[in-house]
């Protein structure tokens, strides 16, 4: 076991990163964050904030020499920097895991190759591949960049081969993943931990609603049967274990109209659907990075009470603070702000957790808060 005193290294900044800093801070260890951003979420308020490039040679020997164990706050951080500090001291999750959850090509193919249903797709390497790639998926469908595509960003919907083409050319030539576009009921979602002896625990299985590609609210417990929630997680732990993970890991899920589970995708990190376990669970995900990652045993991951996550994205802000009394002046809201200096649209710059002594309560009252922040997308529920 790594104890409290010694120094854990964070690769990114951002937010999640900055809330495994606090985890960590409280328990009683050090922090050092390694992001170029010198003004990051969790360098702000680390122990040591390391504002170079993930792959600066002075950086790395800092946190190879000083960190007694190291991981990361997102998907993106170059996997090969994670396995060369890896044969200096402990890194969880492995470079390898990090890897396939960064390409979605390759996390797609590891999908379907260890027996977990996807959406059916195929690997689109140039523009000559589109015409097959419909032949596998059927139109319309969803063409998403392999790498560095998140919250929407570097997907779009196609109706033909000439809209697949010129989405394929506006997102520069690069390997792209050509999905087909699946009658969705519901989206869920499973965070889990798994420690370095295999041992897993997970959460229990969120229910997830996104606005243009971002998530937008988490209903928790999920309106699901339990029988699809115990299915999400049996499926989520099967991925951990084939990746031989170590750490906190997110799976999505799609639940179809035919009452069928499929695969979306997966990080390797504490997940935005995972908030809130802050205020809602014995032991929330970040603590659990850092049990994980010090060889702790995982901490309870028990629901003390029904709760719905709200994302506050940088819209919200306009020209000036939002008006945080109407949600403050809830005893029953917890109000999580990222410690970002620019609020921009589409920006996540802070989230929301409602409990209840019920999930309708919870829910009447974060749809009630949302509105009255200044929230006034429609959110893609059902049942509301």
């Amino acid at each position: 076991m790594i104890l409290p005193g010694a120094t854990l290294g964070v690769l990114g900044g951002g937010q999640l990163g900055r809330m495994f800093t606090v985890a960590a801070l409280t328990m009683g260890y050090k922090v050092m964050v390694l992001d170029p951003d010198p003004n990051s979420p969790a360098g702000l308020i680390a122990s040591e904030h390391l504002h170079a490039d993930y792959h600066d040679p002075a950086a790395f020997e800092r946190l190879a020499t000083e960190c007694a164990a190291i991981t990361t706050e997102f998907e993106n951080v170059p996997a090969d920097v994670m396995r060369q500090l890896a044969q200096r001291c402990i890194v969880r999750p492995c470079g390898d895991a990090v890897a396939i959850a960064q390409d979605r090509a390759a996390e797609k193919t590891f999908l379907r190759e260890h027996g977990l249903q996807t959406a059916p797709f195929a690997v689109v390497n140039t523009a000559d591949d589109l015409a097959a790639a419909i032949g596998v998926t059927g139109l319309p469908a969803l063409l998403k960049i392999s790498r560095f595509g998140y919250d929407g960003k570097g997907q779009a919907k196609v109706n033909s081969l000439a809209e697949a083409q010129q989405a394929f050319a506006d997102m520069g030539n690069n390997v792209c993943v050509l999905e087909k576009l699946l009658p969705l009921k519901q989206e869920l979602s499973i965070v889990l931990a798994r420690d370095a002896q295999g041992n897993t625990a997970c959460y229990p299985a969120s229910e997830n609603s996104h606005s243009q590609g971002i998530l937008d609210i988490t209903i928790v417990p999920a309106r699901v049967s339990e029988a699809v929630a115990e299915q999400a997680r049996d499926m989520a732990t099967r991925i951990a274990n084939e990746l031989d993970y170590c750490g906190v890991l997110a799976v999505e899920f799609f639940l179809l109209e035919d009452g069928s589970l499929v695969v979306n995708e997966m990080a390797p990190r504490p997940h935005n659907s995972g908030h809130y376990t802050l205020d809602a669970c014995h032991t929330d995900q970040f603590e659990q990075q850092v049990r994980a990652l010090c060889g702790l045993p995982l901490g309870d991951t028990r629901l003390l009470s029904p709760v719905v996550m709200v994302n506050l994205l940088g819209d919200v802000w306009g020209d000036s603070q939002p008006n945080w009394e109407a949600v403050l002046r809830h005893p029953q809201i917890k109000l999580h702000l990222y410690g970002k200096l620019a609020a921009k649209p589409g920006r996540k710059m802070g989230h929301f957790n409602c409990v209840a002594a019920t999930q309708k309560e919870a829910l009447a009252l974060a749809l009630q808060a949302r509105h009255d922040i200044g929230i006034n997308t429609k959110p893609h529920l059902l049942d509301v």
